[in-house]
């Protein structure tokens, strides 16, 4: 409908016909015009996509845990960017909590309350770190039975402390201070600052999976776990996980491996490095839009340090991977023995410790020269992985009272010498896989 007064419509009549060409300067300009549009409509379009996902994201952010306070690692407004990888390297520790509070649904049970509630352990942990020059990334998993020093840790209200131990399960860490314990214990353990770091719960696990369509996983064969919540039953070869059936996947001991919590982050790390294929050979560092949906369906179900509530941080985290390279990719265990003490626990290794945690320290890329662990198999290796010392029994939620174990080794600053592709060779008893390496799962039955 025109906004041209009713008299002037009336007036104009049908418009005439005109014959022939037009002129081809007029042509040129029509086309030019109609060229500018387009193109003002699909840039429009774009910011404007951008623009959604941020406010959609931003809104889903939960209030942000202070962690230390390092100069130059504070959250801070920004606008909608023209997003790029974040500027040099990146430490970025996640906790995954057992909690079962606030869930709802199948967790509303007694027995499930009963089972972790409040905090909760961190009985998932890993660490990322992204090289300076993004070249190279280590994710490394911390085992939740590793005995370790604990130092004083802020209360989560910072009103007040807890105090340390000298020789504490790690996984009581989160229960005992809050994520900012976590953190601190491995900056302790291992020598490095971390200025980024997240809780992330079951939903959250769920969540990630679903947003990614989907991972799938090998399996070598048959994984069945009655433990698990949805239980598990999958069968031999590829099979694609999906929400809550992930999480299972993920939080499965029993069913996988030896049964032991080393055996289920090598699982973990087979998942993770589908996860990691998917992720990077389907586009999606390349896309901002599905960068942001993925960025939302973490933040909804994680709490997140103060310096992760700006959600563009997430995104631009995510682009620094963009070219490293799978094969750059290295998921590994932090490195333990059996505890002299306790044959259910374990605590570092000091001399491969000491390797991983220079590396750390000196951001030096990592090459492996050990085998993919106790509930993973490299279809294409020569040699059959060999499982190292581990309890099989089940350990309890927290530690009986022990001698004091030996320092926790750090970084000693010096760099270790490189191979010919300039990456620092673990010793063989690291394990882990690049994220270049397609392994399966070996089941428990």
């Amino acid at each position: 409908m025109t906004d041209l007064p009713r008299r002037q419509q009336r007036a104009r009549g049908p418009a005439p016909v005109r014959h022939g060409r037009l002129p081809q300067r007029r042509l040129l300009a029509s086309v030019l015009k109609l060229l500018a549009g387009v193109v003002a409509i699909a840039v429009v379009s774009g910011f404007s996509l951008t623009a959604y996902a941020v406010w959609d994201v931003a809104r889903s952010v939960k209030h942000g845990v202070t962690l230390v306070a390092l100069p130059g690692h504070t959250a801070a407004p920004q606008d909608i960017p023209n997003v790029g990888a974040i500027p040099g390297g990146v430490n970025l520790l996640l906790a995954g909590t057992d909690t079962r509070s606030g869930l709802g649904g199948v967790y509303n049970s007694a027995a499930e309350q009963d089972a972790s509630s409040g905090a909760g352990n961190n009985d998932v942990t890993m660490l990322l770190h992204i090289a300076q020059d993004h070249k190279s990334m280590m994710v490394i998993s911390f085992p939740r039975d590793l005995m370790v020093r604990i130092p004083t840790c802020p209360t989560p209200d910072g009103k007040d402390t807890v105090s340390g131990s000298s020789y504490a399960q790690f996984n009581t860490t989160l229960s005992r201070g809050g994520l900012a314990c976590v953190v601190l214990t491995v900056e302790k353990l291992t020598g490095v600052d971390i200025p980024f770091g997240a809780v992330i719960n079951f939903d959250g696990v769920s969540a990630m999976s679903t947003a990614v369509g989907g991972v799938t996983v090998c399996l070598a064969s048959k994984v069945k776990d009655d433990y698990t919540n949805p239980p598990l039953d999958l069968p031999a070869g590829e099979n694609t996980l999906v929400g809550d059936q992930a999480l299972s996947f993920l939080r499965s001991r029993h069913g996988v491996g030896d049964g032991s919590d080393l055996g289920r982050i090598s699982n973990q790390q087979v998942f993770l490095s589908a996860l990691a294929r998917k992720i990077v050979s389907g586009g999606v560092l390349g896309n901002p839009v599905q960068l942001y949906a993925l960025a939302k369906a973490a933040v909804q179900n994680v709490t997140p340090s103060q310096t992760l509530t700006n959600p563009t941080t997430l995104v631009e985290i995510a682009l620094a991977l963009k070219d490293t390279g799978l094969q750059n990719m290295v998921f590994l265990q932090y490195p333990a023995v059996a505890d002299p003490d306790n044959p259910n626990r374990v605590i570092p290794d000091d001399e491969a410790s000491t390797a991983v945690n220079n590396a750390l320290v000196n951001d030096q890329p990592v090459a492996l020269t050990g085998t993919t662990g106790r509930a993973a198999e490299d279809p294409n290796a020569t040699a059959t992985p060999t499982p190292g010392p581990m309890p099989t029994t089940p350990p309890s939620a927290t530690a009986s009272p022990a001698p004091t174990i030996p320092s926790s080794p750090t970084g000693t600053g010096t760099p270790a010498p490189t191979n010919a592709s300039g990456s620092v060779e673990l010793p063989s008893t690291v394990t882990g896989q690049t994220a270049a390496q397609q392994t399966c799962t070996k089941g428990n039955n």
